[in-house]
């Protein structure tokens, strides 16, 4: 079937939105009719190089829809069904999966970065050429082919734009606060950066009862956000890693357990590690660029226990954490809402790239169901 789609044909390229052949789902496959698509940074840093992809490609890996139709062998989900994507569709069997680390699973990240679906090759052609998928998800489209167990079935009543913001960014910060770093009531947290991830690792750290938290970003009026959302304390960005790390740690009263890096540079990550005190953790959520190297003071690792914990995807297991995340939004207790800073149709997506990039967007929501 032709299907528009929002296609990135090489590094720094502007998006290109355009009509694409898309093949029904095969065995284990599920054709999703997509409503919403979040845009991530790891989109932008994709689009600039930052993270390799095959391309030409469509991007896009936070997206929330409706079931079309099924391949064989299918019978977790069926037409009508309402599901949020999951970009680690982990096949429960391999050595990590058995450990219980199923966000690191080994088959599923293997095929990932190749542009495939599970089996390594495409449902999506272009123009009669190749045309990749972005995380087996690639949401940038009205529909799209995914494995059968990307699909995390919801409740009908969840609005699907912020059902969508569930499939990556909020399960990233959220996952970290709850399953990364298992915050408790009354543990002190900071939070470096106030994008989408940052935003909902503080949510994440407030409904458990974490405080002081204490939000860090280069712009005040994310900091206002933060507040908004249950930050305690905001500090801006000072000249360098130190100084920002001793604002920190005067705001809490003498460092933190946690401190989140939800940026991925390596000053911001040494910053973290400065703000926490003893026994603490930095905890690295941002994904920095593959050269990076990050040099920290030794003799605090074994003298004060400090630590560095990573973490991908909030070590979350979608199928337990995406509704559970979604049902504590429906009872009040997670406001996912808003985050949501603008709404967009697909022919936005260059302006929302844009907005996220420059940091003007709290989280930018295409709207796939909005007519062309």
């Amino acid at each position: 079937m032709k299907v528009r789609a929002a296609v990135l044909t090489a590094v720094d390229a502007p998006l290109h939105v355009t009509e694409v052949e898309l093949e029904p789902p095969h065995a284990g496959e599920v054709l999703v009719r997509l409503h919403a698509s979040g845009v991530c940074h790891s989109d932008i840093s994709t689009a600039n190089g930052t993270i390799g992809s095959r391309l030409p490609a469509v991007l896009g890996h936070e997206g929330a829809g409706v079931v079309e139709a099924v391949g064989p062998g299918v019978g977790a989900v069926k037409p009508g069904d309402h599901v949020v994507l999951s970009w680690n569709p982990h096949c429960g069997v391999c050595e990590e999966c058995v450990r219980g680390l199923t966000h690191l699973c080994t088959v599923a990240w293997a095929p990932m970065f190749e542009g495939g679906l599970l089996d390594g090759t495409s449902r999506l052609s272009w123009d009669g050429g190749a045309l990749y998928h972005y995380s087996m998800v690639s949401s940038f489209a009205e529909r799209a082919v995914v494995p059968e167990r990307s699909c995390v079935r919801i409740d009908q009543r969840i609005p699907l734009d912020v059902a969508s913001l569930v499939g990556c960014a909020v399960t990233t910060g959220i996952g970290a606060m709850w399953n990364t770093a298992q915050v408790r009531p009354g543990d002190r947290v900071a939070v470096f950066g106030c994008g989408g991830v940052g935003l909902s690792a503080i949510l994440g750290a407030a409904a458990v009862g974490a405080a002081p938290i204490v939000a860090i970003d280069r712009r005040e009026d994310k900091l206002e956000v933060a507040l908004a959302l249950g930050a305690t304390d905001a500090v801006l960005w000072g000249a360098g890693a130190e100084e920002t790390a001793s604002a920190v740690t005067s705001a809490s009263k003498g460092g933190v357990d946690y401190a989140v890096d939800a940026v991925g540079r390596p000053d911001i990550m040494l910053a973290a590690f400065l703000s926490t005190r003893r026994r603490g953790a930095a905890v690295a959520i941002g994904i920095p660029r593959q050269d990076a190297v990050l040099t920290l003071p030794a003799i605090a690792i074994p003298r004060m226990e400090r630590r560095v914990l990573g973490s991908i995807y909030g070590s979350a297991r979608p199928e337990r954490d995406f509704p559970l995340i979604l049902d504590l939004f429906m009872r009040g207790r997670l406001p996912l809402d808003r985050l949501i800073s603008h709404r967009m149709p697909l022919d936005g997506i260059q302006e929302a790239f844009d907005l996220v990039g420059e940091g003007a967007a709290v989280r930018a929501v295409l709207d796939l169901a909005a007519p062309s």
